[in-house]
């Protein structure tokens, strides 16, 4: 229940006094009591200095130290004029308002994001939708470089992808990472006049490269600045031409990535067909190498033996002539089938005679068959008789 509400055994006044015939309480009265009780706790008139006093350490106390945390850095201006830079953690400093601390976050990531259209190289406007991601450097170049600078960045992201955008052809630019377009390199021929490999696929500028051009131009742009800013990426999130000739570019599109699987296609065949016809020619450049191997062998060889031999005829000529015409006689007969009649021509032989016929032969009497292999029961092999 309130104090001053009906029922209340008599108005009471916030100094717990009655009031009489409920008048008002006198202003003055009650600065009076004010000071009073406030004169108790300074022991006299000088209650009010001591508390003042108090408040004054109290508060130098408080605002002579400061507390940085580990993702921010603290630039520290006297009188507004910039003194020094605090690192992460605890530090003294002039209490207000003398030296006052600005932190500012130096690992957080922050993003500027714009969409431009702008003209390439080959005259064809291109909208350019890009997102920069950076961090603060620097916290005093930060504060007292640039007036505004969100707004320097974004400017200057602007003027480098411009530049970046306009010294390239519109491919170049819509061209993704997954679908980079190709330059044919010349086939290597080898020794053996069979192509080496299949040319590998050269890239041209993507997607990926104009980005990284753009982010190298940027930095730069904002050391020139003394911004303390530092770009950590820089994408072209989306990369389109103008809506009224969209559709012209869908088919331009649907056109390359024909031409595309076209080529990929006949680089499998040629991965395919190219090393089979390879090996192919490698197995008949072996095999006529064999070829003439023996065959300079053998005529080596026998140029050696005719030699040997000559040199016999010359110690000796009419014993090396009868020699030869022997193993000639010798080599003649021994390959071909003989036939000897001892019967004294009593029996009828019929010529010429075949393998079978042979066998009938050596059945007549006096007849015997010489020159022709014969086989060995026991054995199965061919013997001369």
């Amino acid at each position: 229940m309130a104090w001053n509400e009906p029922g209340n055994n008599g108005q009471r006044d916030p100094w717990n006094k009655q009031r009489q015939n409920g008048s008002k309480p006198n202003f003055e009265d009650l600065l009076k009591q004010l000071k009073a009780r406030l004169g108790k706790f300074g022991g006299g008139s000088g209650g009010i200095f001591t508390i003042v006093l108090a408040l004054l350490l109290a508060w130098l106390l408080l605002s002579s130290y400061t507390i940085v945390d580990a993702r921010q850095s603290g630039v520290v201006l006297r009188f507004g004029q910039y003194a020094r830079t605090l690192g992460p953690g605890f530090h003294f400093k002039l209490p207000r308002p003398i030296e006052t601390v600005t932190k500012i976050g130096t690992t957080e990531i922050r993003s500027v994001n714009d969409k431009v259209s702008m003209l390439t190289s080959d005259e064809n406007i291109i909208a350019v939708d890009f997102n920069v991601q950076y961090q603060v450097s620097d916290a005093r170049k930060f504060l007292f470089s640039t007036r505004d600078p969100e707004d320097t960045l974004k400017q200057a992201a602007e003027a480098a992808v411009r530049s970046v955008v306009g010294a390239n052809v519109m491919d170049n630019i819509l061209t993704s990472p997954g679908e980079q377009p190709v330059v044919a390199m010349p086939a290597v021929a080898a020794s053996g006049g069979a192509t080496a490999h299949v040319p590998a696929p050269v890239p041209a500028q993507t997607r990926d490269t104009l980005q990284q051009q753009t982010r190298e131009i940027l930095q730069t742009t904002l050391d020139g600045y003394d911004s303390g800013l530092m770009i950590t990426d820089v994408s072209f999130q989306n990369v389109a031409p103008p809506q009224d000739v969209k559709d012209a570019f869908d088919d331009v599109n649907s056109a390359r990535e024909d031409k595309q699987g076209t080529e990929n296609k006949a680089r499998a065949y040629a991965s395919q067909v190219v090393p089979v016809a390879r090996g192919e020619a490698a197995r008949i450049s072996a095999q006529a190498q064999g070829y003439s191997a023996e065959r300079v062998a053998r005529a080596t060889g026998d140029a050696s033996r005719f030699n040997l031999i000559l040199k016999e005829y010359r110690a000796a000529p009419e014993v090396t002539r009868r020699r030869l015409w022997l193993e000639t006689v010798e080599d003649v007969m021994s390959n071909n089938p003989k036939v000897l009649d001892g019967s004294g021509g009593r029996n009828m032989i019929y010529l010429p005679l075949d393998r079978q016929g042979a066998g009938a032969v050596k059945d007549l009497p006096g007849v015997t068959m010489q020159g022709a292999p014969a086989t060995d029961a026991s054995t199965g092999k061919d013997k001369q008789p």
